[in-house]
């Protein structure tokens, strides 16, 4: 594990001054790095890497459809392969590599802390639950029991870990929605599936826009978990409920993107996207109720939004209409503060934010009133934490990072000799210590 940086250089400061808040505490310490990601082709660590002669399937024939191919050269291309989402629990790092491009091996993977030699910061992954049920079939042929793409995972109090498998393949020029997109969920203490929901057309058509879910399992009783899917391209917010297993939506016009925040800049790399919601945080208990408030907001957006649990969990206020005033605006979180996954810390009580055009870890604690001046910055570094995409707390209170350069991956070139892909940690508390999120500042 490497050091804490001691030193921040005063051109740092003063920008995170200028962009609001100051980054001072414990900034997050880098867990793993790779210049490019490599795999075991088995469950054991001991299994042959991917680099070493392992190929994926090629499933090749010919399309009678569409004029297409209907399946492409698979083979494990290394350069094709970028982690998205990372999760702990008790030991072992489940790190997702959605198919945005051929030649992917597994979309779910693994990595068991105690297996990785000591000084080795580049650990191979492993597919979870095993390399079967993340291999494509030829001719892209649906299969339920196997994954297709996975861009994030997540772990409720019960040891289950849910996810939603996007069924939706996103190679350029050949998109296609393999099967029904589907949420997973799997006991981890016997990696065991405990259910499987496919997703109905009447709830959406396409998968690819679930690239999140946030998981409400704040009681006691394991049967009476919600998962919220947030769809960045449907512009629409999807609840499940255990218990019931049964799905609904909600539509709002807070789930669209903000028309005037779809300009990006990342690492010199300009663009512009229009995702909607892409976030759900569940945050502190309401006053006199069990409820709790419900954070979300698009990634095109500055602004950040509020419901409650007990509205998300009506299935009969959902179909029944009538809701919109029951979704509130929060306020703004100040400049260039597009972000991708927000984390709420029911011990410090301060929501994290993955904040992508400043590289950056932003905070805003709870008990203050939401606007620019009272966010602040527990973590910014515009060379090694190019693009948070993905933010998660563990049982054991700490908050893992994974950042992955995503625009340069899309838009220019990714440096294979340099470190690309980056896992990250740190306690909530040592984060904001000494910044405007701590409590009492």
């Amino acid at each position: 594990m490497c050091a804490r940086r001691s030193v921040v250089s005063w051109a740092l400061v003063t920008v995170a001054l200028f962009l609001g808040g100051t980054v001072r505490g414990d900034e997050f310490e880098e867990v793993f790095r790779w210049k490019l990601l490599d795999f075991n082709s088995s469950l054991s660590n001991d299994a042959t890497p991917l680099s070493d002669g392992f190929h994926f399937p090629d499933a090749s024939a010919e399309d009678t459809t569409d004029g297409k191919p209907s399946a492409l050269n698979e083979s494990f291309t290394p350069y094709h392969n970028l982690p998205m989402g990372v999760t702990h629990h008790k030991g072992r790092l489940f790190v997702t590599v959605p198919r945005r491009r051929t030649g992917i091996p597994s979309t779910l993977n693994v990595i068991v802390l105690d297996q990785v030699p000591e000084g080795e910061k580049s650990p191979k992954l492993i597919a979870y639950p095993d390399l079967l049920t993340n291999e494509l079939r030829p001719s892209y042929e649906p299969a339920p029991t196997r994954l297709v793409s996975v861009y994030r995972t997540r772990v409720d109090r019960c040891d289950r870990m849910w996810f939603v498998d996007t069924g939706f393949l996103e190679y350029p020029g050949h998109r296609r929605q393999v099967q029904r997109p589907s949420l997973w969920i799997i006991d981890l203490l016997q990696d065991r599936k405990v259910r499987q929901f496919e997703i109905p057309a009447s709830i959406v058509a396409e998968g690819h826009g679930m690239a999140s879910v946030t998981v409400d399992s704040t009681g006691d009783d394991c049967e009476a978990a919600y998962a919220y899917i947030p769809d960045l391209a449907f512009y629409g917010l999807y609840v499940y409920g255990f218990r019931e297993n049964r799905m609904w939506k909600f539509r709002h016009e807070f789930l669209s993107f903000d028309p005037r925040m779809t300009g990006f800049s990342v690492a010199g790399v300009r663009f512009r996207w229009n995702d909607g919601i892409f976030s759900v945080a569940v945050g502190p208990r309401e006053p006199e109720s069990d409820a709790r408030t419900v954070y979300f907001h698009a990634m095109a957006s500055t602004s950040e939004y509020r419901t409650s649990s007990r509205v998300l969990q009506n299935e009969t206020l959902a179909n029944a209409g009538g809701y919109d005033h029951l979704f509130t605006h929060v306020g703004e979180r100040g400049i260039k503060t597009q972000c991708t996954i927000h984390q709420y810390d029911p011990q410090t009580g301060v929501l994290f934010y993955s904040e992508v055009n400043r590289n950056s870890i932003g905070c805003w604690n709870s008990a203050q009133r939401f606007e620019p001046e009272n966010h602040g910055i527990v973590h910014l570094d515009n060379k090694d934490f190019i693009y948070p995409s993905d933010m998660t707390l563990d049982s054991d209170g700490d908050l893992w990072v994974m950042t992955n350069g995503l625009p340069r991956w899309l838009y220019a070139t990714l440096n294979a000799d340099d470190y690309n892909f980056r896992i990250w940690r740190q306690k909530p508390a040592r984060a904001i210590a000494g910044t405007i999120c701590a409590p009492g500042a």
